[in-house]
């Protein structure tokens, strides 16, 4: 019988016979990163509704932030060295241009599917009906007015002309020091094409990057075992912090924002999954642990280290990864647009205001426009919004203040579908690219490939696993 063991490049196949390529059989519940993600989301929340413990649970948001922290610690190096050895190793340039191109038509098309689709929903829904009195009494609030007031101002020093400068960092190191994804990908797309074109010159020193970034998974690995406690910590603090009130008068705006992030997953990336050839399903339960962390953290930026490594252990390509991803992480964020039009059209029923089918479809093309903007601010979802609102006029700004309690409950809606879309993104880009290995990832999808990507392997399989897997599977 054939067995397989991880080394630190790639899985192999040892001795002889035949058989699966991953013997024993799952590994056990209690043994999985998302059961105890999944328990500690449940004793946070439980931490914090509970009247007697909200004072502790208040106290558990520096776990919190800590774990994003330490993830966000080395989402530039990874992504850095994750798109210079791709295109250094792609070596036309072409391509990139290409892939770059096909990537941002996709981003496009699925960022006005996700504003029209919350669009839609929000009319027939109406959940800020019969909400004027309380719309009132939060407005004339001056604590509430106050923190909308320096979301706004946020928000007006972000112009179209700042958001294109914003992608060029006034520095290499400062791009690196402040995390910032854009400019990170900026720098690291234009020196892996200087590589590329120093061809056998650069080999040697590609071939380091690639040995840098097989650790900084590894290091990765061992940041994942603190997510739970990242999880209940996190979840803990947001439960105890946002009032009762403000949960019970907002509760169908979120259910709303819920219910239609479900929408378009399981419809229209349901379609998309389906034309690509693969289940939308199976693709989900891959990546449930990521799910959960998002869940969580509220960030979808705390899984994109394991999911780059994830689509590449699914067989899309390293360099076409390295480019998507991270560009969907700022051009892609589909949950965001649902939730910044049903948003504004809530406040407009809040407060009363009409909105005729004209205002709204001017409001669906300023979001398409304003939406590409959101992650280039921290709190960037509400700071677009408050911009958008600005530029409309007619929407008060100060009704914000409707959304400040519970902002937070609809970011994990936000942050899941994100993360779900720019996965989706990245294979079908891949297979656009012809750069998708699709039987590899029929397997993978299907629980017959081997290794957890988060743990440091590398994603190569030989072919002779895949014949194997394929061969046990039929």
């Amino acid at each position: 019988m054939k067995r397989f063991h991880a080394s630190e490049t790639r899985l192999t196949a040892v001795a002889g016979g035949s058989g699966p390529p991953c013997p024993g059989g799952r590994k056990p519940l209690y043994a999985s990163l998302y059961f105890w993600v999944l328990a500690a989301i449940a004793a946070g929340i439980l931490l914090g509704l509970v009247p007697a413990t909200k004072g502790l649970a208040m106290q558990m948001q520096p776990f919190g932030v800590a774990f994003i922290r330490m993830v966000k610690m080395l989402i530039a190096p990874i992504i850095f060295c994750t798109v210079v050895t791709g295109i250094a190793k792609m070596g036309d340039m072409g391509r990139v241009g290409r892939v770059g191109l096909k990537c941002m038509l996709y981003f496009w098309a699925m960022t006005l599917c996700a504003l029209a689709i919350g669009l839609v929903v929000v009319n027939l829904y109406k959940p800020g009906a019969g909400m004027d009195d309380y719309a009132a009494k939060m407005q004339a609030d001056q604590a509430e007015i106050a923190k909308v007031e320096a979301y706004a101002g946020a928000a007006k020093k972000m112009s179209t002309a700042d958001f294109l400068l914003h992608i060029v960092p006034s520095s290499v190191v400062d791009a690196f020091a402040k995390g910032d994804i854009l400019q990170v990908l900026f720098f690291s797309i234009l020196f892996g094409i200087a590589l590329a074109n120093l061809g056998g010159k650069a080999r040697d020193f590609v071939g380091i990057l690639d040995a840098f970034s097989k650790g900084l998974f590894r290091v990765i690995h061992y940041v994942m075992y603190f997510a739970p406690l990242g999880a209940f910590g996190a979840i803990a603090y947001v439960v105890a912090s946002q009032g009762a009130d403000a949960l019970a008068r907002l509760v169908f705006l979120m259910l709303g924002v819920y219910t239609t992030c479900l929408l378009f997953v399981f419809g229209v990336l349901g379609v998309v999954c389906k034309l690509a050839g693969f289940s939308l399903w199976r693709y989900l339960v891959y990546i449930k642990e990521e799910i959960l962390l998002v869940l969580g953290t509220s960030s979808s930026e705390a899984a994109l280290p394991r999911m780059m490594a994830k689509l590449e252990n699914a067989g899309a390509d390293k360099s076409v990864v390295g480019l998507c991803l991270p560009m969907g992480y700022s051009f892609n964020l589909d949950g965001t647009c649902i939730y910044l039009t049903m948003a504004a059209v809530f406040l407009a029923q809040a407060t009363a205001t009409p909105l005729d089918i004209g205002h709204q479809l001017s409001l669906l093309a300023i979001l398409l426009l304003t939406s590409k903007g959101a992650a280039a601010v921290t709190g960037g979802g509400f700071i677009t919004l408050a911009a958008t609102l600005q530029t409309v006029s007619s929407i008060p700004v100060a009704s914000l203040t409707l959304l400040l309690g519970v902002d937070r409950f609809m970011s994990e809606a936000r942050a899941i579908t994100n993360m779900i879309g720019n996965g989706v993104a990245t294979i079908v880009v891949a297979k656009w690219e012809n750069a998708l290995d699709a039987n590899r990832l029929r397997l993978t999808l299907a629980g017959r490939s081997c290794g957890d990507p988060g743990d440091g392997i590398s994603l190569e399989q030989p072919a002779e696993a895949l014949a194997l897997a394929a061969a046990d599977e039929k």
